[in-house]
């Protein structure tokens, strides 16, 4: 046959993919975890990850794997690189190509050969199979270069979030504690960010309130609480605006659009 001269008689490493999939639950990040269900490393918790099929790539590997030992499904996974270490897997030489996703935390299940699933916070995650906390270092260093050049909460966020919300997600990744006033002014000056509802508070935008249409560091503070501030001035005059026990903080969403413009124009960067 024609194709038998380009067959050469090296050996051939197994290849195989796991995923590192990030959470959020409002104040710490999540990481997803399978326990194992065969040996090796039986009982031993690890990523959701298994042999890559002959007729399928990496990314479809990871994806199927995900799916039927967590029931998670998800479709937007980014490759995190090679892990090729001689004796990371005690079956045979194995290469495993890791991939990273973000996903809102919801309920999982443990299917397959895994016997469970389950999130685990990352200051209690155990001590992984094969070569996973290495893995994991990796993947979390990632996450950490990423959040600086793509919005983050566009998925680990509900679709409308609170500013404070926001921050706690940036102080969960960073693992570090922001000045709220400076976060509230560093992520405003991205231009990402939109009001979910301008007359949210009082009937009243506040882009009509402040001058120049910028808030002042005082009235910054009614973001971050559930009860706002009574009174916002502007140059026209005062306007009056009442608490309301019990009021929500303002609520915010991303403007996707903006931000896939600022990405292609490589406009995007936020320095903390």
């Amino acid at each position: 046959m024609e194709n038998e001269k380009y067959t050469y008689q090296y050996p051939h490493p197994a290849v195989t993919t796991d995923c590192i999939v990030f959470g959020f639950d409002g104040k710490r990040i999540k990481v997803l975890l399978i326990r194992r269900g065969l040996e090796p490393y039986k009982g031993r918790w690890a990523f959701p990850g298994g042999f890559m099929r002959i007729d399928e790539s990496a990314e479809q590997c990871a994806e199927r794997e995900l799916a039927e030992e967590t029931h998670l499904q998800l479709t937007h996974i980014k490759q995190l690189g090679a892990f090729s270490d001689v004796n990371r897997d005690p079956r045979e030489r194995v290469v495993s190509i890791a991939f990273y996703a973000l996903a809102k935390k919801s309920e999982v299940l443990g299917g397959s050969d895994a016997e469970e699933a389950l999130w685990f916070d990352l200051d209690d995650v155990p001590q992984l199979a094969f070569d996973h906390d290495y893995m994991l270092r990796k993947a979390i260093a990632k996450l950490r270069e990423d959040i600086h050049f793509s919005p983050i909460g566009f998925d680990l966020l509900d679709d409308e979030f609170s500013m404070t919300e926001l921050q706690n997600l940036y102080e969960a990744i960073l693992n570090i504690r922001f000045d709220r006033r400076n976060f509230y002014k560093k992520m405003m000056q991205t231009g990402i960010l939109e009001e979910a509802d301008d007359d949210a508070l009082y009937g009243v935008a506040l882009s009509e309130c402040m001058p120049n249409k910028q808030m002042k560091m005082k009235d910054i503070e009614q973001l971050f609480s559930p009860n706002p501030v009574e009174r916002f001035s502007s140059t026209e005059g005062s306007r009056e605006a009442k608490s309301h026990p019990g009021r929500k903080a303002k609520k915010f969403r991303f403007n996707k659009e903006r931000y896939d413009e600022m990405k292609e124009n490589d406009e995007f960067k936020l320095e903390f």
